[in-house]
């Protein structure tokens, strides 16, 4: 359907889309996220789907749960209503000023599964916390967000203000010269991607790549940090996808 993106040096290698990805990526860049099926053919017909493969699409994603359906119009499920959700706030992250505090969350339940524990690491790591060591995980306590109640049971919270300097521990904790260097990657790609396809390939890893940003206070982070960069460039083309779905509604 699509071509492979091949990498050199400081690059990145993205791989085609599916119309699975596709019609996700428009819904999950869309508000509210619903499409009828006559533009959703529309939509897609620019990164080569056609509407038999795009109708194959949308019956396997109702089977599989990702979408309900309400007559001629496609919707996410619930679970993926979270995840756009999750989106929203990689894109859009709420901060506050940081006054040097640390959450630190300590997991004290015990006899777990491993699918549970799986689980519980998967939440902490949407929290944007990263782990210490075992049963250990911190993080600068700069976000505006409440600390679920639902981990109440499995893990204790505190705020603390740990002796090591904190861009030290921030350096131990993420990959950030890592991260960063895909996030010049993909911002240089983007530069370069001349067609729809392409553009929208480098735009669903640029998402994925920011649900992966610690979101750390400016003074942690290295030089160049291109965080607000990838965020400006995506939310330009959320304003492009959701005016082109306009249109063609």
């Amino acid at each position: 359907m699509h071509r492979n993106v091949t990498s050199g040096p400081g690059e990145v290698e993205l791989p085609p889309l599916s119309a699975r990805s596709v019609v996700l990526s428009l819904l999950l860049g869309t508000h509210p996220p619903e499409l009828p099926v006559k533009d959703l053919v529309r939509l897609v017909e620019p990164f080569g789907v056609g509407g038999s493969t795009l109708r194959a699409a949308l019956s396997r994603m109702v089977a599989a749960g990702d979408l309900r359906r309400t007559g001629s119009v496609y919707g996410l499920s619930d679970r993926l209503l979270r995840r756009q959700r999750r989106q929203d706030e990689a894109v859009h992250p709420a901060t506050r000023p940081w006054d040097g505090d640390w959450e630190m969350a300590v997991v004290t339940a015990t006899g777990r599964s491993p699918a549970e524990r799986a689980e519980l690491r998967t939440a902490l790591t949407r929290l944007r916390l990263a782990e210490l060591r075992e049963g250990v995980w911190l993080r600068p306590a700069s976000l505006a967000r409440p600390w679920p109640a639902e981990l109440g049971a499995v893990a204790r919270y505190f705020t603390a203000r740990p002796d090591t300097p904190a861009r030290e521990l921030a350096a131990d904790l993420w990959p950030l010269g890592a991260w960063a260097a895909e996030g010049r990657a993909l911002l240089a790609h983007l530069a370069r991607a001349d067609g729809p396809a392409d553009r929208f390939t480098a735009f669903a890893a640029v998402v994925r790549h920011l649900l992966a940003d610690p979101v750390l206070p400016p003074e942690l982070l290295p030089r160049d940090w291109p965080g607000a960069a990838l965020r400006a460039a995506y939310a330009d083309f959320q304003r492009e996808v959701a005016a082109r779905t306009r249109d063609h509604a």
